[in-house]
Parts: structure tokens; C-alpha cells; sequence
């Protein structure tokens, strides 16, 4: 792998282009800061003073996009992206979310800070985009000419024309460039956390992920702004975790290493799959019959329809808007994420046997850090794919579902806490915080410089009571069993017995997933 991403030159590129993602304009209307948001800014000129930097739609151009217009996507009281199911652009966490906002409560500052990303925005996989260019042939072949709301199909190409070069990659281009969003999200978290970088200093921060190249390549712009130019020399080091099944206990990708996981057809890895396909039968085949009444001649299975939706997240992230976003109802979404939500749940989620037990393995190293407390160091960054994220919220159990119920696949359970499109989103994190409370006044919050300058081995929290606060998206998650201490945070000493608690329940690693005991830990 390249150790070096981009050169000054285009750096400095990179910088003059870089605005906050949010593609809008006059003509279009104004995206909510939630999905069910009723008000919204009364002109673009009010936005903007709520969201500084933001482009205007039409700045956004880009040469493949067919739509002109965010029209279907963005609605007032809907915004498709948070139905996306993880297939779409970075959002933030809007449903139970603590209120205050991510700023520390009063009287506390944030100590210690841990980080599990996923990848920034990406093309699609090399399986899902094949489908994808499958379908597009067939249509081609046909030689029929497509009506209705598939009309624009006709002239419309994929959205790459280097499928081989792309796909699987980070997206370069658009509001929603996955090298963009890892950039942002590096200079958001240095602004949150400046005094942690501070007091790091004279100190090499090591930040790790896992050896897939988009998630180096996020990792690497994540670093560029949150340290700076030298993300990877005297103030930085990315270490690369191999993605093999060689490596044991890896905390940071178990799901390669779990190697029952991988060979049980049943109820490991491909458990998600087939509980998907049982859920997809209930909707699909009505959308199916609805495009047939304008095109008789062709008619599309379960796959390709689902393929459809599937681009229009994807043409989003490369161009900034789909066409084929605005073939689909409401419901229908609803369904595809209700889908997304499925997959993740069994595949590695609490309805997988394995997942939680893949998932302790990080949780539990980080715990270990937070009760260390700064000492351990203050910064931990971890990049890896939606697929290791989950286990670790299962592990967690931060979205349990009510009464203990599997997800149902014969129709949509609009109760359920388990939502992947506001957790796992591309670029989608959970951020652990320390937090040291008991402090005079919010001037010695977590934005005083001053206070990062101190030594660290002399904490404020051998004084003052200490807390862990759970971050979402840039959503404070209130933990369910554990949310007594300032902004619904949970008491370092209970959330460590909690987390003990949870292993002791759970599985071994090594037994479960048929490793030796020798194995490395």
C-alpha cells in the first residue's frame, strides 16, 4: 500500500475545495437536521448562518449527474438519506439522541477519547456493483425501450465509467466524497478535541486500521485533519492491522479470525443473507408488478430491484443525486432500510451467536484504556468496516430490542431500536468518552487550553468523579442500563463491571470460533 496519499500540491487542491457537505440552493429544498424535522430554514441566506461553509447546490456540479435537483430525496419531513441503511453518505444521529448537543455537560471535561469509524464514503463492492452492471446489460440487450418512471434509464449511464478501477474504492468527486468526509470529520474531532492533541504533544499518537485500502486511504485523510500534515510522522503513526484469519483475538477485525463465524453456513456470517432474502420476497415483488404495468416486456426479479435502490445511494455518493431515487415510494424506502437493518442484525448483530462475542473483544481492550484513564494516553482512533462496527454495538447491547426479539423478516418492526442507517451511514463512528466532572465552571471545560497544557499524569480525576459518554453519529446514546451521571452518562466504575458483566455472559472467543488455545491473544 502507498504510504503516501497526495501530494502538497494537491493538498493544497484539496483545501480550496473543501466545504461542509451539505448541497443546496434556492431551488431546492433545504435538508432537515432530522429525518422528521417540520421547520426548516426560511432562505438560504438563514442556512447558511446556521451552517458555515456550505456550498450551494449548483457549485456541486458534476458532469454525470442527471438530476438537477435534490427533488424526491429532501422533502420537508423526509430526508431519504437516513433511509439508506448504510449505503449512503454520512448523517447524523437524530433518533434518541440525548439533548445538549455534543459538547461536554457543565462542570466536566472530556479526558480520554476513543474512536471506532467506519470507512468514509465508497463505491460499491465489487458483488453488489457486478449485479448492478448485470442488470444495465440486460436492459441494453433487450433493445426495449424503457417507460414510466424507468424512462430516464434509456440514456442514462453508471455512474463510473472504470468500474474496475473504482469499485470498492472511496469516492473522489461530489458533496459527499468519502475523501472529504474523512478529511472533515479529522478537522470536527481536532476542533472537539484540540486539548487532547495538545496535551499529547512531544508524544507519538499511534491510530490503527485495518489493512483494506479504502480504510487506510480514510484513516490516512482522517489524519491529515486531525494532525496535520505530519498525520504520519513525529506527531502521528497509522498502524495497519492485517485483515487475516492468522491473527486470534484481533480486536480490531475478529470477523476474519473467527473462523466458525466464517465456515458456519447456518447461523454464522451468511445468516444475514438469508434472512434478507426471506424479508425482501414480502416487498419487492409489488414494485416488480408496478414497473411491469410500464414495461410489460421486461420484467425484473427480487435481485434487480433491489440492485435499483442500491444505486440510487451509491450515484449519490459519487455525483450528489440518483434518478433512480425518485422511482421508489416512501415505503418502499422504508423497506429497503428495514432490509439493511435485517442483514446487519444477523449477520453480526445481536442475532448472530457470534457477534457479540466478536464484538467484546475491542470493547473490552477499550474499556481496560478508560479505567487506565489518560495516563493510557489521551487519543485512540480505530477505522475499520461497518461489519466490525456492529458486533461491538452488540456487544455493548446500546440498542436492545424490546422485550429481547429477534427482528421479524415477515414485515417491518417500526419499534425497534435497532437502526443501521443512523449508526453505521458510510463514515459512520462511535466515540467513547472519558469524562472528569465536578469542576467550578464550564471555563474549565474540555475548550480550555490551559487546562490541556497540564501534565497528564496528574489528572483532575483523582478529585473529581469520572464518567463514560457514549457518541453516535454526533449523537450522545445514552446507555439503557447506565445512565445516571451528567448528560445520561454512565459511571466509569459501573459501565467497567457492566462491560465485565457482559463477557462473563457471553461465549469465549477462542472455543466459539474453534481457535486454539494457543492462539494469539
Amino acid at each position: 500500500m502507498p504510504r503516501r496519499l497526495l501530494t502538497i500540491s494537491a493538498f493544497v487542491c484539496l483545501i480550496g475545495a473543501i466545504v461542509f457537505l451539505a448541497p443546496k440552493s434556492s431551488q431546492v429544498a433545504l435538508p432537515p437536521l432530522s429525518p422528521t424535522r417540520s421547520s426548516e430554514p426560511s432562505s438560504p441566506s438563514a442556512f447558511y448562518a446556521l451552517v458555515p461553509f456550505s456550498a450551494s447546490w449548483t457549485s456541486w456540479w458534476h458532469p454525470s449527474r442527471r438530476s438537477s435537483s435534490l427533488s424526491g430525496t429532501i422533502q420537508k419531513g423526509w430526508n431519504l438519506l437516513y433511509h439508506l441503511g448504510g449505503n449512503g453518505p454520512w448523517i447524523e444521529k437524530a433518533d434518541d439522541v440525548v439533548p445538549g448537543g455534543v459538547g461536554p455537560p457543565d462542570g466536566c471535561r472530556v479526558e480520554q477519547v476513543h474512536m471506532m469509524s467506519r470507512h468514509a464514503e465508497r463505491y460499491p463492492t465489487i458483488s453488489a456493483g457486478g449485479r448492478m452492471l448485470r442488470l444495465l446489460r440486460r436492459i441494453k440487450d433487450s433493445d426495449i425501450k424503457l417507460k414510466g418512471d424507468l424512462a430516464f434509464v434509456n440514456d442514462w449511464d453508471y455512474f463510473t465509467e472504470e468500474p474496475e478501477k473504482h469499485l470498492e474504492q472511496l469516492t473522489t468527486t461530489g458533496p459527499y466524497a468519502g475523501t472529504l468526509e474523512a478529511f472533515t470529520t479529522g478537522v470536527k474531532l481536532r476542533t472537539r478535541y484540540e486539548h487532547l492533541l495538545a496535551q499529547s504533544s512531544g508524544t507519538k499518537t499511534t491510530y490503527w486500521a485495518s489493512e483494506c485500502r479504502r480504510v487506510i486511504q480514510t484513516a490516512r485523510y482522517f489524519g491529515l485533519g486531525f494532525f496535520g500534515l505530519d498525520s504520519d510522522g513525529t506527531a502521528s503513526s497509522l498502524k495497519v492491522i492485517p485483515e487475516t484469519d492468522d491473527l486470534g483475538a484481533d480486536t480490531l477485525t475478529p470477523g476474519d479470525t473467527c473462523l466458525k463465524y466464517r465456515d458456519d453456513l447456518k447461523q454464522g456470517h451468511d445468516l444475514g443473507a438469508a434472512m434478507l432474502a426471506k424479508f425482501r420476497a414480502t416487498y419487492l415483488g409489488g414494485i416488480s408488478e408496478r414497473l411491469a404495468r410500464d414495461n410489460p416486456e421486461m420484467v425484473f426479479d427480487d435481485g434487480e430491484i433491489y440492485s435499483m435502490q442500491e444505486m440510487c445511494g451509491f450515484e449519490t455518493i459519487v455525483t450528489g443525486a440518483s434518478p433512480w431515487c425518485a422511482v421508489f415510494t416512501h415505503a418502499d424506502w422504508e423497506n429497503f432500510e428495514y432490509a439493511r437493518d435485517v442483514i446487519h442484525f444477523y449477520r453480526a448483530g445481536p442475532g448472530n451467536r457470534y457477534g457479540p462475542t466478536m464484538g467484546w473483544l475491542w470493547l473490552n481492550g477499550t474499556t481496560n484504556l478508560l479505567a487506565a484513564g489518560p495516563r493510557a494516553g489521551p487519543l485512540f482512533f480505530s477505522f475499520v468496516h461497518d461489519g466490525d462496527i456492529v458486533p461491538m454495538i452488540a456487544a455493548l447491547d446500546l440498542f436492545p430490542s424490546p422485550n429481547g426479539n429477534m427482528l421479524p423478516v415477515t414485515h417491518v418492526d417500526r419499534d425497534r431500536a435497532w437502526r443501521t442507517s443512523q449508526v453505521t451511514p458510510m463514515g459512520g463512528r462511535v466515540i467513547f468518552e472519558r469524562l472528569s466532572c465536578g469542576h467550578s465552571s464550564p471555563s474549565s471545560s474540555s475548550s480550555s487550553r490551559d487546562d490541556a497544557q497540564r501534565d497528564s499524569s496528574s489528572s483532575s480525576s483523582t478529585s473529581n468523579e469520572v464518567f463514560v459518554r457514549i457518541n453516535v453519529n454526533d449523537g450522545i446514546v445514552a446507555l439503557p442500563t447506565c445512565n445516571s451521571g451528567p448528560g445520561r452518562s454512565c459511571p466509569l466504575e459501573r459501565f467497567v463491571k457492566m462491560v465485565r458483566s457482559r463477557g462473563d455472559d457471553l461465549d469465549k472467543f477462542k472455543p466459539l470460533c474453534g481457535l486454539s488455545p494457543e492462539a494469539p491473544d
